[in-house]
């Protein structure tokens, strides 16, 4: 009776042994022998420090385009930077409703005191001449907003007036209620942009850390994805208030430089927050592999 129960019970650990065995086949979590070694633990990885890696380059070129952004139009000393803008508003044969007595020199602007253009970055504006140039920047301010009523009211000379569109007078408390927002979120998503190039690899040890830059790295795509898009829905707006008024004779062009720095830094992190998203239930992680979850490559095994 006793050797009965004793074969009994032999074969229940036997058959559970089994079963297990089977279930960990049928998972791709099987392996046995001795703890991995490093070399080993690399190479079962290896899959998961590519999409890593890349993470942390995608988001090293996110940063490297903010930071075009970022000085876009901040200095007249530099030509890349003067190249660098949201807008630009060209002046220069604006039709005034009344002008001072005096002898139009080169262009109608500066007849009324006004110069050629205006050009919008991020921190300040610059204003310049067609034929010298950019030749001064405003000092550069956080949370900067372009007041365009402002600035071309306060350069006008004693007896000069212009009627500036109404479409942009309406809605200054708006552009600057937006331009902060936008300047916030462009520059919060920078610095966080930076510090995940570098703690992004830690998701190469475990899952709970795949989890954690995933979250931070989807905040930082977020962020300059919703700034990227209201810069390009405010300034185009801007664009076509000023140019509405035929009359006025203003023109007004988008930065293509800027607004193609800014959506490909976005992109960059846009695709680097999906691939630390993947991380979280794919390529085995340091972790699975020393606890047995997963074998990961399985060239590392051979």
């Amino acid at each position: 009776m006793f050797g009965r129960s004793a074969r009994k019970a032999r074969a229940g650990r036997s058959f559970q042994k089994n079963e297990q065995t089977e279930l960990s086949a049928i998972n791709g979590k099987s392996h046995d022998g001795p703890p991995a070694t490093t070399a080993q633990l690399k190479r079962a990885t290896r899959n998961r420090r590519i999409f890593t890696f890349l993470t942390s380059f995608l988001l090293l070129v996110s940063v490297v385009f903010m930071i075009l952004v970022e000085v876009g139009s901040t200095s007249a000393n530099s030509k890349i930077r003067d190249q660098i803008y949201f807008i630009r508003l060209d002046l220069t044969n604006i039709v005034p409703a009344s002008v001072p007595d005096s002898s139009i020199v080169n262009s109608i602007a500066r007849t009324l005191g006004l110069h050629d253009f205006y050009q919008v970055g991020l921190w300040s504006f610059c204003e310049g001449y067609n034929d010298q140039g950019v030749t001064d920047c405003s000092k550069p301010k956080a949370l900067y907003w372009f007041d365009p009523v402002a600035i071309i009211l306060n350069e006008l000379l004693s007896g000069a007036t212009i009627n500036l569109p109404s479409e942009v007078t309406k809605i200054l408390d708006l552009i600057r209620l937006v331009s902060h927002f936008m300047f916030g979120f462009f520059l919060s998503g920078t610095c966080l942009a930076f510090v995940m190039i570098f703690a992004a690899p830690l998701s190469i040890f475990s899952r709970w850390f795949s989890l954690l830059t995933s979250i931070f790295t989807f905040i930082v795509a977020l962020l300059l994805t919703v700034a990227s898009v209201i810069a390009t829905v405010m300034f185009i707006i801007m664009r076509n208030a000023f140019t509405s008024v035929e009359d006025l004779n203003i023109k007004a062009a988008l930065g293509q430089r800027m607004f193609a720095f800014m959506w490909i830094a976005s992109g960059a992190a846009i695709i680097a927050a999906l691939i630390q998203i993947g991380q979280c239930c794919c390529c085995a992680s340091m972790r699975d592999v020393k606890t047995g979850r997963r074998t990961g490559s399985k060239k590392a095994w051979v």
